[in-house]
């Protein structure tokens, strides 16, 4: 899409959260695409994905949490941003339960605030606030959710992105509905994968963990069934979200699943195996009676609202998705190179 390219082409774009795995990621594609790109995250890990691709000599980069009103209000006033995608988040289910507390603040009070203090600017800005398929009270059925469905959830994190979406709509309808100058949506992304993700509790950084380590990886939901894709096909729906609110006022206000195709809906034991023929290495053993915390075992997306206003719909097969993510480990554990620029920039040239 040229005019996806040229929208983004010196736009100040602020990503928030833009140190984690996504968030890395879409400020990667936002770099190549010719913004300027400004970060806003809590702190930078080591060895982090963001890190080791040196991205902070590449945007503008500050420290900062969202949960501190008066310090984000003066940043984004500071920052004057074109658009804004909020990524910044406590994401993780079973840290949820751990730290409810921060997992409620961040996720609810801090998307409050951002989106206050985006209000306060004298200026024109489109924001897409990023939450999760899992924002959906999940009743275990095997059609996809639609962005009209009962929102809720029983975990932590779950319920708290619920309740983000809930802060989005409120802010939209109380004060943002009649404004000439911020345009918001909100977007609901489906399970991803991709190089780079060494997050706890996630199917395919602990696999490829324990092959560094030369251990058996313990398989607690072998029959648990997600719809896998790439990282960077719900990465391009949000782009894409946000230069349609820049042409389309009717898509203000609104949500958008992002979600893979159902050919794409797997078992984790299928995606094991499948990644082990690039791995090869690997090993793992499933565990017997893991019941210490709730767990859905599938969860589904409906992404026709996507197709029908944004074109926008998934690109990449499962085999695809899988060959890229086993190859972006491949050749950081064997050949210690990072290739995420070149699968971006091979990327942009396909499908963007």
């Amino acid at each position: 899409m040229k005019n996806l390219k040229k929208f983004y082409k010196n736009k100040k774009v602020l990503i928030t959260g833009h140190t984690g795995f996504k968030g890395s990621w879409l400020t990667a594609l936002t770099y190549l695409l010719g913004a300027k790109v400004y970060g806003l995250s809590l702190n930078v890990k080591k060895n982090s994905h963001y890190s080791s691709l040196n991205l902070n000599k590449k945007i503008k980069n500050k420290n900062l949490d969202i949960r501190n009103f008066k310090k984000l209000k003066q940043h984004i006033k500071l920052v004057k941003p074109n658009v804004v995608f909020h990524l910044a988040a406590q994401s993780l289910v079973k840290t949820s339960y751990k730290k409810p507390i921060e997992t409620w603040t961040t996720n609810v009070i801090g998307t409050l605030n951002l989106i206050e203090s985006i209000r306060m600017l004298d200026s024109k800005c489109i924001i897409v606030i990023i939450t999760s398929d899992k924002c959906y009270l999940n009743k275990e059925k095997n059609s996809g959710y639609k962005e009209n469905d009962t929102l809720g959830g029983i975990d932590p994190y779950s319920a708290s992105k619920a309740s983000a979406e809930g802060v989005f709509f409120s802010e939209y309808n109380s004060f943002l509905k009649f404004s000439k100058k911020i345009k918001i949506a909100s977007a609901r992304a489906g399970n991803v994968v991709g190089g780079g993700d060494w997050s706890e509790d996630r199917i395919i950084p602990d696999f490829m963990k324990s092959i560094i380590k030369k251990e058996f990886l313990s398989v607690r939901s072998p029959k648990a069934i997600r719809p896998w894709q790439h990282v960077l096909e719900p990465l391009t729906g949000y782009l894409k979200l946000a230069y349609a609110l820049s042409k389309n006022t009717k898509l203000n206000g609104r949500s958008f699943n992002f979600g893979p195709s159902t050919l794409a809906k797997k078992t984790v034991k299928e995606v094991l195996t499948f990644l082990n023929k690039k791995m090869i290495l690997g090993k793992w053993k499933f565990t017997k009676n893991y019941k210490k915390n709730t767990e859905t075992k599938i969860l589904m997306l409906n992404s026709k609202a996507a197709l029908k206003n944004l074109k926008w719909k998934t690109q990449i097969n499962f085999k695809e998705t899988m060959d890229i993510t086993a190859d972006w480990y491949y050749q950081f554990i064997y050949k210690k190179k990072i290739i995420t620029f070149d699968q971006i920039k091979k990327f942009i040239k396909t499908n963007i």
